[in-house]
């Protein structure tokens, strides 16, 4: 049993150590944003309202069927539903109707509601997938962002181990009388300076990592990492291509214009909505109705020994006269035996015709029709924005590439101007001053390389999705 329990213990604490040592993909990250993201659920939960429209809208085509059953007590003056007198008593009543109706015609506004409905399902699944392209953007940015600031650290740290061993040398140097303790004391500076930053640059690691968690909707911020991995540049066949093939690609299959369309249809499907309350509307209806009561029932009558004149003959003058009777009252008929002889049936057609009221359906057609118009303006104002953002973001994805062509020419410069820097200052024909200006212009044009880098695979990432790449399918 010890056995067993050590084994157990040391299976967990692997699974934990495992599940700490994790290192998220960017594939991964764009997976799980994909499923846990909020906004992503928000937007799924406008899908699933969608769908419950769309079932309301069915709906309109079944028949309505209502039931009522009502069982009440009577005290005080009150009819006697057996005698028809007023009395003061204490009686029970039970009463059940059943109606079913059916809408036969509505000017065809069930039948456009559904329509309707259908649109507004597949606007939902746009706004879906356009949030879904959005956070995979911004996963995709800010992963990129802490692998540079992990490359970042990295470069740091190597010139870091260069100031390092400047220093021991320069050291070396001092002491022998070789060079002024000045160039020591730049030295140390440099190295002072680098620590700060490698702080910084850790700090900013931190922050980034838990930017990109958030997004992700992970709590666990103090295990949550990234692979370290260099990401290289491919694909750049994308920019080779018009611009305006982009373009007009962009407008076959983006969301933003499918959704300004969607709305448009749904605008224009609301004015025909409110054109059929023109129309008369035809429903039938049928309506099955019972009751019983407690009250008790007439059995028989019997003369009670006084008579009641009602006439006279008029030759004799003789009183015409009848007898009184009493109603013999007994218990009431047992329940079903009531429900069964007192039941009824309606049925029927209504048929109801709009003549006037108050403008109220014009004034709705016209407002659907208003409605129609902004959606136009907004789907041509779609256009216009989805035009200008694919010349921006193709114009900058280009930059970008230019960019990062510059920064390599110029990081190859910075490098052979620091090896002829360091060469020069270990032959004494150069200040530390001078040496360490020249290493911090090597420093810059290596940061400056993994800015551009990271910059422009980010910006080319986006003319892909505007092209109609996937968002699973984007290759980093």
């Amino acid at each position: 049993m010890r056995n067993y329990s050590l084994l157990a213990i040391i299976l967990l604490f692997g699974g934990i150590l495992q599940a700490q040592e994790k290192k998220w993909s960017l594939e991964e990250c764009v997976n799980y944003a994909l499923e846990n993201n909020i906004s992503i659920k928000q937007s799924e939960l406008d899908v699933e309202l969608s769908d419950i429209e769309k079932k309301d809208a069915i709906g309109n085509f079944i028949p309505n069927l209502n039931a009522q059953a009502t069982n009440a007590w009577n005290t005080g003056l009150t009819q006697n539903v057996t005698t028809g007198i007023l009395q003061n008593q204490t009686v029970r009543n039970f009463s059940a109707n059943a109606t079913a109706s059916l809408t036969l015609f509505d000017g065809l506004r069930n039948f456009k509601s559904l329509q309707r409905a259908r649109l507004s399902r597949l606007a939902s699944q746009y706004s879906l997938d356009k949030m879904k392209d959005d956070i995979a953007l911004f996963v995709a940015d800010a992963y990129l962002q802490v692998l540079f600031n992990k490359q970042n650290l990295e470069v740091l740290k190597a010139q870091n181990e260069v100031t390092q061993q400047q220093l021991d040398r320069t050291g070396e140097l001092v002491d022998a009388g070789v060079l002024p303790e000045g160039d020591l004391l730049e030295i140390r500076a440099s190295m002072a300076d680098e620590n700060q930053q490698m702080i910084i640059a850790q700090n900013q690691i931190r922050i980034s990592l838990i930017s990109l968690a958030q997004t992700l909707g992970i709590k666990d911020y103090e295990t949550f990492d990234i692979e370290e991995r260099d990401y290289d540049i491919i694909g750049n066949e994308m920019l080779d291509r018009s611009v305006y093939d982009i373009i007009e690609r962009a407008k076959e299959e983006r969301s933003e214009i499918k959704i300004a369309e969607a709305n448009k249809d749904l605008a224009e499907q609301d004015v025909a909505i409110s054109k059929g309350a023109y129309m008369p509307s035809l429903g039938a209806f049928f309506n099955y109705n019972t009751r019983e009561s407690g009250q008790g029932r007439i059995t028989g009558f019997s003369a009670d020994g006084t008579f009641n004149t009602i006439g006279f003959v008029q030759e004799t003058e003789q009183a015409v006269v009848t007898p009184n009777t009493v109603a013999s009252v007994g218990a009431p008929l047992p329940f079903f035996d009531q429900l069964s002889r007192n039941d009824g049936f309606s049925y029927g057609f209504q048929l109801n015709i709009p003549i006037l009221n108050g403008f109220a359906t014009r004034n709705q057609v016209r407002r659907n029709e208003v409605a129609v118009k902004r959606a136009e303006f907004n789907l041509e104002q779609a256009e216009l924005d989805l035009e200008a953002n694919v010349y921006q973001a193709y114009t900058d994805a280009k930059g970008a590439y230019e960019s990062y062509e510059a920064a390599l020419a110029a990081a190859e410069a910075q490098e052979k101007a620091f090896q002829y820097a360091n060469d020069r200052y270990d032959v004494g024909l150069t200040n530390a001053f001078d040496f360490n200006q020249a290493k911090v212009r090597y420093e810059n044009a290596q940061r400056e390389v993994l800015r551009a880098k990271y910059d422009y695979i980010f910006k080319l990432k986006v003319v892909e999705l505007y092209f109609g790449v996937p968002v699973r399918d984007l290759k980093f």
